[in-house]
């Protein structure tokens, strides 16, 4: 797996504002208290954090494969003195728990990063107790939308899923959930949409703050001059275009999910 993102302070950021209300809600029929929860693709555990205290006291560990991510995960449950959350490095295609471990089995934006989704989501299920759930919520590149248009947002948008499918990636992955969960044996589908929507202020200069970053100083902006994708001084203009878009008071930007959850 190449994470298309890397670990640059901006990704990271955008990572700690997730929680069950805006990443997770299509579950929360699911997390009664005590039931156990493996995620996979934790990153720094903030959305990990909060099924943790949902489903308090049952158990719930989270497992990435970026050592960066999991030092953040691992501090933030020393301080929340959570005793029933745990963080370790682990990898989806060879899950190290034994068959029947969880009640539920979550990925959040992972899917689209990988080569072989179906073969995760066939892992997954396999450390599924019988009548749990695996559950898996990913963006869908090609069905964002955002106004005032600019030529140099769908710039970045080509960009972007140039350099993810170079990486082995999927970036409209949304739309591929249910077609992935079936070729991995998954039945008994339930399958779902959700946004998220920037358009007040603060939420239009967080949003663009993180991608005029993402686009010139993470490891997407490396990826993107290593394929020759773009010059320095075509990403620094995108960079440009998401801070004038953050100005416009009608500005509104869309970034569609799809969702699967899975009964095993």
């Amino acid at each position: 797996m190449t994470y298309t993102h890397g670990h640059a302070e901006s990704v990271l950021r955008a990572h700690r504002w997730r929680n069950v209300g805006n990443s997770a809600s299509y579950l929360l029929a699911d997390l009664i208290p005590g039931r156990s929860l493996l995620d996979v693709g934790c990153g720094p555990g903030s959305l990990t954090a909060d099924l943790a205290e949902r489903l308090a006291p049952g158990r719930v560990v989270g497992i990435d494969s970026a050592e960066e991510a999991l030092a953040e995960a691992s501090e933030l449950a020393a301080r929340s003195g959570s005793s029933n959350l745990e963080f370790r490095h682990a990898d989806v295609y060879e899950l190290p728990y034994d068959d029947s471990s969880f009640d539920l089995v979550h990925a959040h934006q992972l899917l689209q990063h990988l080569e072989h989704p179906e073969r995760a989501l066939a892992e997954m299920a396999r450390v599924c107790r019988a009548g749990g759930v695996v559950a898996a919520r990913d963006g869908d590149y090609a069905g964002f939308t955002w106004y005032p248009a600019d030529p140099l947002l769908d710039r970045w948008l080509e960009i972007y899923e140039a350099v993810a499918r170079a990486n082995g990636g999927e970036p409209d992955a949304g739309r591929r959930l249910k077609s992935w969960a079936e070729r991995a044996g998954l039945e008994n589908l339930t399958c779902s949409a959700s946004v998220w929507c920037f358009s007040r202020d603060e939420d239009r200069r967080w949003w663009a703050g993180l991608w005029a970053e993402r686009i010139t100083a993470t490891r997407l902006a490396e990826r993107a001059l290593e394929l020759r994708l773009a010059e320095r001084a075509e990403l620094d203009s995108i960079a440009a275009a998401w801070q004038r878009w953050s100005t416009a008071r009608d500005g509104w930007f869309t970034v569609l999910h799809g969702e699967i959850r899975c009964e095993v």
